[in-house]
């Protein structure tokens, strides 16, 4: 449902949140949200927390239900207000961590993977908000990445992929300081992208993707550095990864 067009700006959205992750905060660590005054809400129901005003700040107590209501509902109208709500109150430095001790970014994260675009799109938000926390980066790449391993274990969506215009930014994932998780999880990613093209009979000769898409990044030489770099990598498991792809 929605085809192509839809994969490209999920594509598009995705890898570039993932490249963001890594320097977000240094873009967005000036920006603060005005001079208004926000209130905390009286005790409400989790349900309530999703129609009022944004503008009012949650409680510890309130976040906690609102992220339960998020993970055990499957009301999608319920699911978008909360990750909404959610999005607006991840806005507030002292959120950013209370969000992430309660458990909340593996909750708003798995909701990338909701069919519904819109609720992706509400998620990627929420997650966007969080990540000028750095703390909360390396959690969010994860979740960002987990979609994107699955995405490109599809043939039918490696075009969409391979198309999408994608900031520099992104190869900052292939950093050798990079956490283990991350660095197997976008070498995956990678690997998966190279099987799809081998099937498709791409790599022999120079398939028709425009520069500055995702294709570009991968297969320049700035990627390659990288890679020829990982094979170097103290990690057996990160060596082994970088092994299996195509030489660059």
């Amino acid at each position: 449902m929605g085809g192509a067009r839809d994969v490209g700006w999920v594509a598009a959205g995705l890898v570039l949140g993932a490249g963001a992750c890594y320097c977000i905060y240094k873009l967005t660590r000036g920006q603060r949200q005005g001079g208004r005054r926000f209130r905390l809400r009286p005790s409400r129901s989790a349900e309530d927390l999703t129609n009022g005003s944004h503008d009012d700040v949650l409680s510890v107590d309130q976040l906690q239900k609102l992220l339960y209501l998020l993970e055990s509902t499957d009301d999608p109208v319920i699911i978008e207000r909360a990750l909404v709500t959610l999005g607006n109150n991840a806005a507030f430095s002292a959120n950013q961590v209370i969000i992430r001790e309660l458990g909340g970014i593996p909750v708003i994260g798995s909701k990338i993977n909701n069919p519904n675009h819109s609720i992706k799109e509400k998620a990627l938000n929420a997650l966007n908000n969080l990540s000028v926390n750095v703390e909360n980066q390396v959690k969010i790449k994860v979740q960002v990445l987990k979609l994107l391993v699955n995405l490109s274990e599809n043939p039918a969506m490696a075009d969409g992929l391979l198309n999408a215009q994608v900031d520099s930014s992104f190869l900052s994932l292939y950093d050798g300081h990079v956490a283990k998780e991350i660095l197997l999880r976008v070498l995956t990613f990678s690997q998966n992208i190279s099987n799809c093209l081998k099937k498709e009979g791409c790599l022999a000769v120079q398939p028709a993707f425009p520069k500055g898409s995702l294709f570009f990044l991968l297969y320049g030489e700035e990627c390659a550095q990288k890679m020829r770099a990982l094979a170097e990598h103290h990690d057996a498991d990160v060596k082994e990864k970088v092994t299996v792809l195509p030489r660059f």
